[in-house]
């Protein structure tokens, strides 16, 4: 074995410890560590610009858009365009998709999931604050528009995909 090959194995096997260590050498491979969290975030942030783009866009029952959108519809459609490709399409299957978290955690591009007291009936994406309330973005029945809002009641919860 060539004196060159042997530096060379020498200085690299404190990082394959290290990377053992850490978790991330598989099958001796050395794995890519999941997409942090900033991509994550940056990931739900353009997915609220895409959400603001669909503002007016009307209501259409079944709809993923792009030009009409039902509740699900419109996070189903900005979400997977900003790269979170599972992104399931129902509101139900979304908020057993995201994790969970507290009201006071939420950030922009979390999404609001309604319901009445078990079944999620209802999906919106969390914008911000205004005047003190949350506002939302969302596409809520037929006859009307993908439009801002504030929560019409206590009965929600939020869900994230940062940490997903």
């Amino acid at each position: 074995m060539p004196a060159s090959y042997r530096m060379r194995s020498a200085l690299v096997l404190p990082f394959v410890i290290l990377a053992l260590t850490l978790g991330l050498v598989t099958g001796g491979v050395v794995a890519a560590p999941e997409a942090s969290a900033a991509t994550r975030g940056e990931k739900a942030r353009t997915a609220v610009k895409i959400v603001k783009r669909q503002l007016g866009d009307p209501y259409r029952y079944g709809a993923t858009g792009p030009g009409a959108f039902d509740c699900s519809g419109l996070p189903y459609f900005a979400y997977r365009k900003a790269g979170f490709r599972h992104m399931p399409r129902t509101s139900d299957a979304q908020a057993r998709f995201t994790k969970r978290l507290r009201k006071h955690n939420m950030r922009r591009g979390d999404l609001m999931f309604f319901h009445n007291g078990g079944d999620v009936y209802h999906v919106a994406v969390f914008v911000g604050w205004k005047d003190g309330r949350r506002l939302m973005i969302h596409s809520p029945r037929s006859g009307s528009r993908v439009k801002y809002a504030r929560p019409w009641t206590r009965s929600w919860f939020p869900g994230t995909l940062r940490w997903r």
